[in-house]
């Protein structure tokens, strides 16, 4: 039975989002992500910033390079989210089958809607737009690679390079290869800047070029990846809609404005990283038996160090106490870090088996279920827990 699958990309998010707060930025060059004297990189700019070559993850000091006249506009990740889960509840009003795979994007099985996919896709594009004040751009397709290609093509074939392109592609069905055929190699998931080098040198410049050389050829360059290329040069891709992801391990990092040396500054750092990545296992009532530290030093050299608890946890205490011990095997003194990170893999729900002696760390996490409400409710700062 053919699927019919619709991809949603936010047209430049972040700044959208900012424009939304703040109207006066409308139709000027600007960029969301942190200043150029601390190390900052663009996170998101205007189409106006664009139009001048300006790109996401540039170093913000090369972007000021290209237009002196950049604003730049501290990034507010909070803020996004609760637009994201906006336009996500939108999504799901339509069909429970969505796949959200960032904060700005999804895709959508849309198969069993009986409604036309065209009419569809413009009625959501419209009404995100009147409702939220969000730009967005949609490629409507036969499955998830081609759908999300022809959001790309969408947006890329915008005669206002200033303005949102407000996208709208669709790709019948049985037409995927002629769809593809054209369009560059590099557009094609699974050829990254080493692939597309190597295809470069073989003559293979276009997805169809890709298309048209025989299956074990690529794989014997490739390996299975090259089997992936021919099937998706095809079109052929026949992954599902996958409406929960099961949670791997749960992540904290800081990347410092300046190096440090200072031994209080970087364990209050790992304290309240700690202190997030417990706060998200328990807000999904999971645990973590596995605590990982990640450091990188000023020349970039970065190291990972990790350790097995004899049970899992979602402890604060617990993951500092385990993530202080790894920095302390690794750095030496007064070793400047340029970033440093806390993470929990081994990831399950959490086991809670008292004993007579137990009594005193049920009331603890009792305690800190208290305080997650607490401050998810009225904000990190109503009430914090003592310090030894």
């Amino acid at each position: 039975m053919s699927r019919t699958i619709l991809h949603l990309d936010l047209d430049a998010f972040y700044c959208s989002v900012e424009e939304i707060q703040n109207s006066s930025l409308r139709g000027k060059p600007f960029a969301v992500g942190g200043r150029p004297n601390e190390r900052g990189v663009v996170a998101s700019c205007s189409y106006a910033a664009r139009a001048l070559g300006i790109r996401s993850a540039m170093p913000m000091s090369r972007a000021l390079q290209l237009c002196r006249q950049l604003i730049i506009v501290p990034g507010r990740h909070r803020l996004y989210g609760e637009y994201s889960e906006k336009v996500m509840s939108k999504l799901r009003d339509l069909t429970p089958l969505v796949e959200q795979i960032s904060i700005d994007e999804a895709f959508l099985d849309i198969s069993d809607i009986c409604q036309a996919p065209a009419r569809l896709a413009l009625d959501l594009q419209t009404g995100i737009k009147n409702e939220l004040h969000l730009p967005s751009s949609i490629g409507i397709a036969s499955n998830k690679l081609v759908a999300k290609i022809a959001t790309e093509v969408g947006k890329k074939s915008s005669k206002n390079k200033n303005e949102p392109p407000f996208g709208l592609t669709i790709v019948p069905a049985d037409d995927e290869a002629k769809f593809l055929a054209p369009l560059p190699a590099d557009m094609l998931w699974g050829v990254g800047p080493k692939t597309f080098t190597r295809l470069t040198e073989l003559g293979i410049h276009t997805i169809g070029d890709i298309a048209n050389w025989p299956e074990k050829e690529l794989a014997s360059l490739f390996g299975e990846n090259g089997r992936d290329l021919w099937r998706h040069a095809h079109g052929i891709d026949n992954r599902p809609i996958v409406t929960e992801y099961e949670t791997k391990s749960v992540s904290q990092e800081t990347t410092f404005n300046v190096d440090i040396r200072d031994d209080k500054l970087l364990e209050k750092t790992l304290r309240e990283q700690s202190k997030d990545v417990a706060r998200q296992l328990r807000k999904n009532d999971l645990a973590g038996k596995t605590v990982k530290l990640k450091i990188r030093w000023p020349d970039f050299t970065t190291l990972t160090r990790q350790v097995t608890l004899p049970t899992t946890t979602d402890n604060e205490d617990e993951i500092f106490r385990s993530a202080v011990k790894l920095m302390k095997s690794v750095r030496k003194p007064n070793q400047a870090v340029r970033l440093i990170g806390v993470g929990v893999s081994g990831i399950g729900a959490p086991v809670r088996q008292l004993s007579l002696w137990d009594v005193g760390s049920e009331k603890s996490r009792k305690l800190q279920e208290v305080v997650d409400q607490l401050q998810e409710k009225y904000g990190r700062d109503v009430i914090h827990r003592g310090e030894n």
